[in-house]
């Protein structure tokens, strides 16, 4: 069965002497109407030498295949949709499934009305149910010894060792004092925050920059003392130029104090291989990830979230294929580990911790997305004819949204608008 990642899974082991009853109850709000249940029943057969695990690890099974491909089909073009139909001679309606289906007065409804059936044109518009920000600051160690400051805002990556702390992006600056306790309880050696990386401009991610400043000291405000090179303890904040470019308008104290202008920065800290990498054009034109080597952690900024579709400000340099390259980059980073879960862990801007095939699915998405708006500009469809046309149907029970700061229709337009100037 398909299952998105919003599946909650029970199981029940039974023993009765040589017999086991497995009993797996799944919820999905995403791809099933109602829990699904199954019972398995086995066997016990004594093996000797045996082992029932195996090595896996992935491969390239179709070689020559573009960077980035998702092979797929366009809307009205997949010559497979009614081959079901066709060969069982079942009514379409009742192929389409749902609770209704499943239960037999729904042979009396098809009969009384054949051709009943339900259109995807007519669904209801979607908007999905997020897990609502508390607020409250929440902890959780990814690995190595990088953790995630959840809550409260964007999210906020900390790796800590003898050296002190480095923060991936600062929240907004009604957090400072929380972040910072937690911060301190997770520091073996009490020393303070030396660097603040930004992935982006962005407010609810740099918005904490100016207070954590008044608390660390800016090294705007070094004061050179006794020999050279020696100075008091402040804070570094390091980010993208374009970063730079998009903050003026806010106090100096919470810019970036070393910026670069390539494709990449590092750091050297705990004994720690830092890589920050530039993406252009993506969520903005200041997006970086970072990528902490040794603890095998990719932070992501904005260009990945799992609670929307990706947010693309074209305004501010955005595109469509700019997010798609970002994602392309994390997933040549990532590794996996067994069965495609585990390996290297990614913190995205908004959600919750996630492995390579999370990001996967993303970029299939967005990749897929892409493709149709643009097959429907090819056609000559306008804006409206495109938003109309429904493109992310599919996925809006996943990622939708018709309320709220970044909804389906902002999405759809964003896409269009960003091909429509690439082309």
């Amino acid at each position: 069965m398909p299952e998105s990642d919003q599946t909650t899974l029970y199981e029940r082991f039974i023993r009765n002497d040589k017999y086991l009853t497995h009993v797996v109850i799944m919820t999905d709000p995403v791809y099933l109407a109602e829990p699904m249940i199954r019972t398995t029943d086995f066997s016990i057969a004594t093996q000797d030498n045996g082992n029932w695990l195996w090595p896996c690890e992935y491969v390239e099974e179709i070689s020559g295949r573009v960077k980035g491909e998702v092979p797929h089909y366009l809307p009205g073009e997949n010559p497979f949709l009614q081959e079901f139909v066709k060969r069982t001679g079942a009514p379409a309606a009742a192929t389409r499934g749902g609770p209704e289906t499943i239960y037999p007065e729904y042979q009396v409804k098809l009969k009384a009305d054949p051709a009943h059936a339900v259109s995807t044109a007519d669904a209801p518009r979607v908007s999905q149910a997020k897990n609502p920000d508390t607020g409250r600051l929440e902890v959780l160690h990814v690995q190595g010894n990088v953790h995630l400051l959840a809550g409260g805002g964007a999210n906020v990556a900390v790796q800590v060792g003898p050296s002190g702390a480095i923060m991936v992006d600062s929240k907004s600056g009604s957090m400072t004092e929380q972040m910072l306790a937690e911060i301190r309880k997770l520091s073996v050696a009490n020393k303070p925050v030396r660097y603040i990386l930004n992935t982006g401009a962005d407010t609810d991610h740099v918005g904490g920059n100016e207070s954590l400043t008044k608390v660390l000291g800016s090294a705007y405000n070094w004061t050179i003392i006794n020999t050279p090179g020696a100075s008091q303890t402040a804070v570094q904040i390091i980010a993208h130029d374009n970063v730079l470019g998009r903050m003026s308008d806010r106090p100096t104290s919470g810019w970036p104090t070393e910026t670069f202008v390539g494709n990449e920065k590092e750091v050297y800290f705990n004994g720690e291989p830092v890589f920050m990498y530039h993406v252009p054009s993506a969520h903005t034109d200041g997006d970086s990830i970072v990528f902490f080597r040794h603890s095998d952690v990719v932070v992501t900024g904005d260009i990945f979230r799992t609670d929307s579709y990706p947010v693309i400000n074209l305004q501010k340099g955005g595109s469509i294929q700019g997010v798609l390259d970002g994602l392309n980059l994390v997933l040549d980073l990532a590794v996996p580990e067994h069965h495609e879960e585990a390996g290297t862990f990614i913190v995205p801007g908004h959600g919750r911790i996630c492995d390579e095939f999370d990001v996967l699915e993303y970029r299939d998405m967005v990749t897929i997305v892409r493709d149709r708006v643009l097959a429907l500009i090819k056609k000559g469809m306008t804006l409206e004819q495109v938003k109309a046309a429904r493109p992310t149907l599919d996925y809006d029970s996943r990622y939708g949204a018709t309320t709220g700061s970044w909804t389906t229709d902002m999405f759809v337009e964003a896409v269009f608008k960003s091909l429509k100037q690439a082309s």
